[in-house]
């Protein structure tokens, strides 16, 4: 496994694999550095077949603070040019995490702000402590969470987003939870982490394909770029289904389940 300068990486033996922002000291804001390791341990370590399942937070109590300071100062120096690859690089590192085929479950605590939001939303599961506060922020320093949208958008819808987009209101992890952006809140870490032992646990009884599958199936029928490519839903969906039936995976896990076994992919017998 590579070493990272912003992010820490931990592989559970169990195939869990948990990632860490990892620059406390600022936060966990990111910078150039960081939205280019993001993009290779999505591409790289992420897709090792040892890993089941992502955990996604920050180190140092803090998830995200959004862009650095100083990485932000840079792009008013730069040509209108040299922003635009800037934000289509951005841009495709928030794709290719959204696109990860294992299964990521975020832990926000803290505070996440901007781009943080934007991390926020490629994840599948979110668990968030109480106190965590967020903000789409962007519109108070004459930008906007443009990047981001598209992820932000298909996560909490146009209505709630039209709001927070123009706003940049600051709201706490139950707002969040009511918006769809979060999934469970807790009172605190302690909390969550027994929570998230009972969810990995689940996560790792799930067939790996199926669950790859199962992702790509949501994007494919909520993101209106894929949906152009499917030329009639009622056979692609029928077809997805039928391919996995016939599979290995399938065929291991409903004779596991009819034999009252566990299967081959959580130690049972095949």
């Amino acid at each position: 496994m590579h070493s990272y300068e912003t992010i820490a990486l931990n592989q559970n033996p169990n195939g869990i694999l948990t990632l860490s922002l990892n620059r406390p000291d600022i936060r966990n804001a990111f910078n150039q550095k960081m939205i280019e390791e993001l993009g290779r341990v999505f591409t790289h370590e992420v897709m090792q077949p040892e890993v089941k399942a992502v955990v996604f937070q920050g180190n140092g109590g803090m998830f995200c603070a959004g862009g650095d300071l100083n990485w932000m100062k840079r792009s008013i120096e730069l040509s209108y040019e040299e922003n635009l690859k800037d934000t289509t690089v951005l841009t495709k590192m928030f794709a290719t995490l959204n696109e990860c085929p294992k299964p990521v479950v975020g832990i926000v605590e803290g505070a996440a702000i901007g781009g943080g939001v934007g991390l926020v939303s490629i994840c599948d599961v979110v668990l968030a402590t109480k106190e965590t506060v967020f903000s789409l922020s962007e519109v108070r320093l004459g930008i906007v969470p443009a990047c981001i949208g598209p992820f932000v958008v298909a996560k909490i819808g146009a209505s709630q987003a039209r709001a927070l987009f123009v706003s940049a209101e600051r709201f706490k992890a139950q707002k969040a939870k009511e918006i769809g952006l979060v999934h469970e809140v807790f009172e605190n870490r302690s909390e969550l982490d027994a929570y998230l032992a009972t969810l990995t646990k689940n996560l790792l009884e799930c067939g790996p394909k199926a669950m790859m599958v199962a992702k790509s199936l949501v994007l494919d029928l909520t993101w209106p770029e894929k949906r152009e490519h499917i030329a009639d839903p009622i056979h692609y969906v029928s077809k997805t289904l039928a391919e996995l039936r016939v599979g290995a995976e399938a065929q291991e896990g409903i004779s596991a389940f009819l034999q009252k076994r566990k299967p081959s992919w959580i130690g049972g017998s095949k």
